[in-house]
């Protein structure tokens, strides 16, 4: 039986990353709404939207024309991985988009978008591996990033529609990601901070996206529903603290990193630097809001205009890039080897 082609093989090497770039456009527009921006975050989310419509299109497109012949993709080595961390990816952004979505008032729509989420989460967070005991780049986070990103769109519908079982469901997620965390943190090549090309802050993006879901379990309660007693909310209350902490340390790491080792040359997978910029700035105006510690404020704000610097110059080299690649010269010269 014939392989994949070479486009779908293509394709497939980069839907990671693709679904980063709508996980960082997503994620930007939940930090504007929380520091206030209320129309640029309508225009991020829109954005996103339609990356995210594209992607799942494509998806579909590609899934229907390989009909039966799926089988062949089992013998080409490390692409299963690849394609369950595109899904993982994929069922973050979905998630982030519902909480965008859940803080401009669309409940139902954010809750339409949480069902379809957690539909597509199960499958591929339990695949095996491929490679063994070989180490990973940043994209091992990926099942850490679909389980806390479910764990955040749940709290954050849970306080907006008053349902406690939600609440509690979302808890659950946010302890499996914290584990899951660790247990991928194991298999992350720490070489990648040194040499890797923007997937390696995805080690940072992932301990982001755990303190937002923790920030958004904080503020998810109230008098009517008294989701957490003392206790708890004191574990929810340091943990969330400690992993802003955490999250900010590895940011510093990874940024002295790309001083001391610059690495000037473009790459897809700079998306996911963009996403965790945007990811700890959101992270960071949650733990601000829902702790009542406002000299955070001013630092979140500042992370968050840095993420919009950086996605701008992202999205920039993407558009130059699909033109180069689409460039009517580029594909003759394909076409003769």
């Amino acid at each position: 039986m014939p392989g994949p082609s070479p486009s779908t093989a293509w394709w497939a090497q980069r839907a990671p990353s693709a679904g980063a770039a709508v996980l960082a456009t997503g994620t930007l527009s939940v930090g504007l709404d929380l520091a206030g921006y209320g129309g640029l975050s309508r225009i991020a989310l829109g954005l996103g939207c339609a990356a995210w419509l594209l992607l799942a299109a494509d998806f579909t497109l590609r899934l229907l024309l390989a009909g039966t012949g799926w089988r062949a993709y089992a013998g080409v080595p490390g692409l299963v991985d690849t394609v369950a961390t595109a899904a993982l990816t994929t069922v973050a952004a979905t998630a982030v988009l519902g909480t965008g979505f859940s803080a401009a008032g669309a409940q139902s729509l954010a809750a339409a978008l949480l069902v379809l989420a957690v539909l597509l989460w199960p499958v591929p967070l339990v695949l095996p591996a491929q490679d063994g005991e070989r180490r990973r780049p940043g994209t091992v986070f990926a099942r850490c990033m679909a389980t806390q990103g479910l764990a955040v769109l749940g709290a954050t519908l849970a306080a907006a529609e008053s349902a406690a079982w939600l609440a509690h469901a979302a808890l659950v997620l946010f302890w499996l990601g914290l584990v899951l965390y660790v247990l991928t943190l194991a298999r992350f090549d720490v070489r990648q901070v040194a040499e890797g090309r923007g997937d390696h802050w995805l080690a940072g993006g992932a301990l982001a996206l755990s303190a937002l879901a923790g920030a958004r379990l904080i503020s998810s309660d109230s008098a009517r529903l008294y989701l957490w007693n003392v206790d708890d909310r004191g574990v929810l209350r340091n943990v969330t603290v400690v992993l802003l902490v955490l999250t900010l340390a590895w940011c510093a790491v990874l940024l002295a990193a790309e001083f001391l080792r610059p690495r000037p040359r473009t790459d897809i997978r700079r998306w996911a630097t963009v996403f965790t910029w945007a990811k700890t700035a959101a992270a960071t105006l949650a733990v601000a809001a829902a702790l009542d510690v406002s000299w955070l404020d001013g630092f979140g704000e500042l992370l968050l205009w840095v993420a919009v610097a950086a996605w701008l110059g992202a999205t920039a080299w993407t558009l130059a890039s699909v033109r180069a690649y689409a460039a009517p010269g580029r594909v003759r010269s394909r076409a003769r080897r």
